[in-house]
């Protein structure tokens, strides 16, 4: 259960992942299992453990274009006579007798009785098929050993793992054609405003185009949720508890974007407060301090602000983690990296910020970072351009030029 709180205290970033995968791991949702394709899986998650049916490589095979032949052979000679070559798909059928060799291609299994693979490039052809050894080289040399990357019956990917293209991949060498992988969890998006209209709309006086959801939405559907889009809600009361309520019914997780700060007409906090309960709203966290998290009767309830910015950021950096913790999937967190600061950077006392910037690698391996222009809540350029966040703890103040600064790349987040 999750307590009521009345009093907007700000709650630290890392305090309020916590609560929410402590809430939910009180109240579980229960996962069906479904069966399906491979080419149907990307970033699904896995609901079985996923183990080998075969070994891989399954059997001794060359790991490069070169000559098979017994090591011992060249304890006394330097010159083997080549009876055969061996292609990967056509492997050399027969045994290899002392004094012999075979032309072997990279991924072509090991002839019975060789056991190491020199390159072609330290051999020198004689007359009469005769194949001169350049170079020493030891017993199993460019040997790739059946099993050596994957034995059969071992596990090779967890329950928990979210399926990206290269496991994907990695599924498709072992064979595998259908997997076990939990149905995708609903979520329910919604925006509230009266100033907000649809794309292609004509704008009236005072308007903006609504561009909060689509950014999420998005979002989500890249993290392999399936989303439902109610639209936009207007400004009371009514509009948005009958919405949140048919959203509830139908939905997993419902998230709104704006109407949970304290203007006159920011409802969704009231709306939650009569028919679902508020576990914490306002995070110390810049840009989205107005950031509201509950329970409704059927449903996890998130409230984002309004602004842009704020929305996608607050979705990215708190909502994820709740649809990781849902869908019972593995997590790494991955640690802020740090960098060098090639532009002041202006900062307050008082909320964690995650400034949108832009970091380099320079040629000597220093990472560089710079505030991606303008930080405002509302210029939505500052994250479509930017590559990492710049993140600075709530007791950090101001940073000058050159000064080391932690950042966190979009790719160690679901950007």
């Amino acid at each position: 259960m999750i307590d009521n709180c009345s009093k907007p205290e700000l709650l630290p970033v890392d305090k309020a992942v916590t609560n929410i995968i402590e809430a939910i791991k009180q109240q579980p949702i229960s996962l069906k299992i479904e069966s399906i394709t491979l080419d149907q899986a990307v970033n699904r998650i896995l609901a079985t453990d996923i183990l080998s049916k075969l070994d891989v490589p399954p059997t001794d095979n060359a790991a490069m274009d070169g000559y098979a032949y017994i090591h011992a052979n060249l304890d006394s000679s330097d010159t083997l006579s080549q009876v055969g070559t061996a292609f990967a798909g056509n492997a050399y059928e027969s045994d290899i007798h002392d004094g012999e060799c075979i032309r072997i291609m990279t991924g072509a299994p090991i002839p019975k009785g060789a056991d190491t693979v020199i390159m072609q490039e330290e051999t020198k052809r004689l007359d009469n098929n005769k194949i001169q050894f350049l170079k020493t080289k030891p017993i199993g040399n460019n040997v790739r050993k059946a099993g050596e990357s994957i034995q059969s019956g071992s596990i090779v990917l967890h329950k928990g793992t979210r399926l990206t293209p290269g496991k994907i991949g990695l599924l498709a060498s072992l064979g595998e054609v259908n997997i076990q992988v939990y149905k995708q969890i609903k979520i329910g998006v919604l925006a509230t405003g009266d100033e907000l209209a649809y794309a292609g709309e004509p704008l009236s006086s005072g308007q903006i185009y609504e561009s909060n959801r689509m950014a999420i939405i998005t979002l989500l559907q890249q993290f392999g949720a399936n989303v439902i889009d109610y639209g936009i809600v207007k400004d009371d009361l009514t509009s948005i508890s009958q919405t949140m309520l048919q959203a509830d019914k139908e939905c997993d997780v419902v998230i709104s974007s704006g109407g949970v700060s304290v203007g006159d007409a920011d409802y969704v906090k009231d709306v939650l407060n009569n028919i679902g309960q508020v576990g914490f709203w306002k995070v110390a966290i810049k840009p989205g301090k107005p950031f509201a998290f509950g329970k409704l009767s059927n449903s996890w309830f998130c409230g984002l602000p309004g602004n842009p910015v704020s929305s996608f950021v607050t979705c990215q950096l708190l909502v994820l983690p709740l649809i990781c913790e849902l869908q019972n999937e593995i997590t790494t967190q991955r640690e802020p990296i740090t960098a060098i600061a090639l532009k002041d950077i202006r900062k307050k006392v008082g909320r964690k910020d995650y400034q949108r910037g832009v970091y380099y690698v320079t040629e000597a391996g220093q990472i560089q970072v710079e505030p991606n222009g303008p930080q405002g809540s509302g210029i939505m350029t500052s994250v479509a351009n930017a590559n990492c966040y710049i993140v600075l703890d709530i007791q950090q103040g101001s940073v000058q030029k050159g000064e080391t600064v932690r950042i966190l790349p979009f790719e160690f987040t679901y950007h």
